[in-house]
């Protein structure tokens, strides 16, 4: 299957929303905000007991089999959350501490006491590789007049080694729930945890350290209203364009093509779409242009317009656009 999100062999997935999500409204969707209780049941994540297990090689020869023990590695296993079998999800080296999905959906449990947030979204990407939540800050941000932004806090955690313990800010702007990652210098967006003996400690610093998301939406807001004020037009923001995405001389035609490709698209955006009205020919709708090219209309793999829809959504939640958005922040912020 072209998305991510686990599939199960009773047809149901790994996947909950509330109410009507920013994250595209993927698998189960409630009519209600959702406990860490309701989060967990719902995405079919509660009870996995992630452990270690040690690791053998078979070798065959002439006189049969032996096993041969492997140890520096170990398999990362789970109970399986519909057969209740062991299931390995993947070989992981000898200082890596699991952490389970009951300590993630606890750490963001504190921050509904701290802040009034509530789950929006949780679920299991590549087969329990990788599990991830995200929560609904109650505040909101409006730029100009009447362009609302919400601020979302994401965990993402893996249980195969392939990556650490992450919490992300968020903001998305309502009017096409497009995803803005900035590149702010005075304010952490994100915050790491590596999955070593120390790793629920460090969640527990992590807890202090997001204290830090309320200065990153005030100087979120301050930068989004200046480029608000700023005028852009069509040929500054294909310098921007051209930045992000730059083309040398001696490049295929192909890479060349896929350039103007991508800037009559992001161009279009700019200067037409719905989703720039009220705030065409500013900075903040460059900004927004590029960053709704990244997530939503950059080609995306599938055989059938509803897989691709599926994988651009994956996109989102994974935060593959990450990247560019906060580049193309940093070029376009005044």
């Amino acid at each position: 299957m072209a998305h991510l999100i686990e599939q199960f062999s009773d047809g149901t997935a790994a996947f909950v929303s509330a109410q009507q999500s920013a994250w595209h409204r993927l698998g189960t969707v409630t009519t209600q905000a959702l406990t860490a209780e309701d989060a967990m049941r719902l995405a079919a994540l509660d009870g996995w007991n992630v452990r270690l297990v040690g690791l053998q090689a078979t070798e065959l020869t002439a006189e049969g089999a032996t096993l041969l023990d492997v140890p520096n590695h170990r398999a990362s296993v789970r109970t399986h959350p519909k057969t209740g079998r062991p299931e390995t999800l993947g070989v992981v080296g000898p200082d890596y501490t699991p952490v389970q999905n009951e300590e993630h959906a606890e750490f963001l449990n504190y921050l509904v006491d701290e802040s009034g947030a509530h789950f929006e979204t949780a679920g299991s990407l590549r087969g329990g590789r990788q599990v991830f939540l995200t929560m609904k800050l109650p505040q909101s941000m409006t730029i100009g007049q009447s362009d609302k932004v919400d601020l979302y806090i994401a965990a993402f955690n893996s249980h195969d080694g392939s990556s650490a313990f992450r919490i992300v800010v968020t903001p998305v702007r309502v009017v096409c729930a497009n995803t803005l990652r900035a590149g702010l210098r005075n304010a952490k967006s994100s915050y790491t945890v590596r999955h070593t003996s120390g790793a629920r400690g460090r969640i527990a610093e992590a807890r202090q350290a997001l204290g830090l998301t309320f200065k990153y939406a005030e100087e979120f807001e301050r930068a989004a209203q200046r480029m608000l004020d700023a005028e852009m037009t069509t040929p500054m923001l294909r310098s921007v364009v051209e930045q992000l995405w730059p083309v040398a001389n001696g490049d295929s035609t192909r890479k060349k093509n896929n350039q103007l490709t991508r800037w009559n698209t992001i161009r279009m955006l700019f200067e037409h779409a719905d989703t720039q009205a009220g705030i065409r020919g500013t900075a903040w709708a460059g900004y927004n242009a590029i960053t709704e090219y990244a997530n939503h209309v950059a080609p995306a793999r599938g055989a059938t317009s509803e897989l691709k829809s599926a994988a651009r959504a994956e996109r989102v939640i994974t935060g593959t656009a990450d990247e560019v958005m906060e580049r193309a922040f940093r070029l376009v912020t005044v």
